[in-house]
């Protein structure tokens, strides 16, 4: 992916803020072209897991949760940071299991995205998983509320076009997945604007 030729030399590099959920540094890199920049920030990130499941009959396992930084509710998909040491399918099949109560499946690495490659340093792993099924209840942090949602594809859909799944790095494999899955819909399942 990268390209030695256009890689920055970082000259200086000083941590502002280290805490388990944001790692602020701020880097003095110099570009290709000669020009120093004395303040690139850079957010650093774990790897990140989301996961489209789908259920035995075809339904999609989606989150309705509170987000405080846009101070509203919103759909999601299944996700969560990938721990130290684990394999980002491990994590996304712990996640699942314990956000949901849903597991088992057949699972595939779907694509793996970055929310800003400018600044965080961090990818989040999509998988898709197929034929999943409530395995047991929840397993929620004592600072997660989340209600699991069971919605057809349309649903989904419409959803997206409402802008009620609003976390962009779940909108994308989602619309990606409808793009390569036209079959999903049908005549009766048009979007409404």
């Amino acid at each position: 992916m990268a390209n030695k030729d256009k890689n920055w030399e970082i000259l200086e590099s000083e941590y502002v803020i280290r805490r388990p959920w944001l790692t602020a540094r701020k880097d003095k890199v110099r570009m290709p072209n000669g020009v120093v920049n004395d303040e690139h920030w850079v957010l650093e990130y774990p790897e990140w897991v989301n996961v489209i499941a789908i259920t035995t009959d075809g339904k999609f396992v989606m989150e309705h949760q509170y987000r405080h930084g846009l101070r509203c509710c919103g759909y999601e998909l299944c996700a969560g940071v990938v721990e130290d040491g684990e394999d980002p399918l491990d994590a996304g099949k712990r996640e699942l299991y314990e956000e949901t109560g849903f597991g088992g499946g057949k699972w595939t690495k779907y694509m793996a995205i970055s929310a800003n490659p400018s600044t965080t340093s961090n990818l989040t792993h999509s998988y898709i998983a197929e034929g999943v099924e409530r395995i047991s209840s929840q397993h929620l942090e004592e600072t997660e509320d989340i209600e699991v949602v069971i919605m057809t594809a349309a649903e989904v859909r419409q959803k997206l076009l409402d802008g009620e799944i609003m976390q962009a790095l779940m909108a994308a494999p989602l619309w990606r997945y409808f793009s390569e899955h036209p079959e999903l819909f049908d005549d009766d399942d048009e979007p409404q604007r």
